[in-house]
């Protein structure tokens, strides 16, 4: 009897490693990037599964079995310094997957005082997964963009700097870097993105609450009163924005958490936060 389960067991996990959808990687730029960042040399792998020095970025595309037609590029965070590829990013397919949507996750350069080339990236991302909308039963009119802390102001900067092309149709915030000026900026990704004294201009240009527009896209935002790394100012300012704009957005605030929980196990709201991201989800597009 117990060599019957084992073999019905194996059975099961064989049909299910057989069915399921390889990740897919894509170089971002087939025939060269339009603009550098300056770096060289080759990619670090540090710990904790971030990278850092990204020559060639990539997206990594899970196409979702069960397609309902809606796809997201995830942006990590990482002070715009280096990239937190797992937990801000990889380890969110399976459950993405599951809801019928295809994820992808950008692994993107970092802009070394060239504040253009995280944007340029993200914007690319949007365009492939345009490109690619049939091949993997993705509708080009539901693709949305995710980002945490400083991948949340990326993907912030993404759905208020954009042309048509690669405007996002939806936008998903962890913990995110709006503000690029006092009191509420986070310094590392200020200096990172713009460089050690910037201009007023470009600050005001980078500090996507003053960047809304009546179409930037609907916004799902989280963030924990209790971080001291990124203020939740920084996710109310936005809030605020795009209330004053009439742009639909929805904000959860938890009361504890700190900074960069991304998908890990012991975040304690993570069941209240997956499933208020799947009811906004679902009810996106009713």
């Amino acid at each position: 009897m117990k060599r019957i389960v084992s073999l019905m067991f194996a059975a099961v996990l064989a049909a299910t490693f057989a069915s399921a959808q390889k990740p897919i990687v894509i170089p971002l730029w087939s025939d060269g990037a339009p603009n550098t960042n300056g770096l060289t040399g080759t990619e670090e792998d540090l710990e904790g599964g971030r990278v850092a020095n990204v020559i060639k970025p990539t997206i990594t595309v899970f196409p979702a079995k069960n397609s309902n037609g809606m796809a997201i590029v995830a942006c990590p965070g990482g002070g715009y310094a280096r990239l937190a590829m797992n937990h801000e990013g990889l380890d969110m397919a399976d459950w993405f997957n599951g809801q019928g949507i295809t994820y992808a996750v950008l692994k993107y350069r970092m802009p070394n005082g060239h504040n253009e080339v995280p944007l340029s990236d993200a914007q690319q991302a949007i365009k492939l997964m345009r490109q690619h909308a049939a091949e993997w039963g993705i509708d080009p009119h539901k693709i949305g963009i995710m980002g945490s802390s400083a991948g949340g102001h990326l993907a912030s900067t993404a759905a208020t700097h954009f042309t048509e092309e690669c405007r996002p149709d939806f936008q998903i915030l962890f913990y995110p870097v709006i503000n690029m000026d006092q009191p509420f900026m986070h310094r590392g990704s200020m200096e990172n993105l713009l460089g050690k004294n910037p201009s007023k201009e470009l600050m005001k240009l980078y500090s996507n609450e003053q960047q809304v527009k009546t179409n930037t896209p609907p916004a799902f935002i989280m963030c924990s009163a209790d971080d001291t790394t990124v203020p939740c100012e920084n996710s109310i300012l936005y809030f605020q924005a795009l209330i004053a704009a009439k742009i639909p957005a929805t904000m959860h605030i938890y009361p504890i958490g700190g900074h960069g929980w991304g998908y890990h196990e012991n975040f304690p709201y993570k069941r209240q936060w997956t499933g208020e991201l799947e009811k906004w989800l679902r009810e996106l597009y009713r």
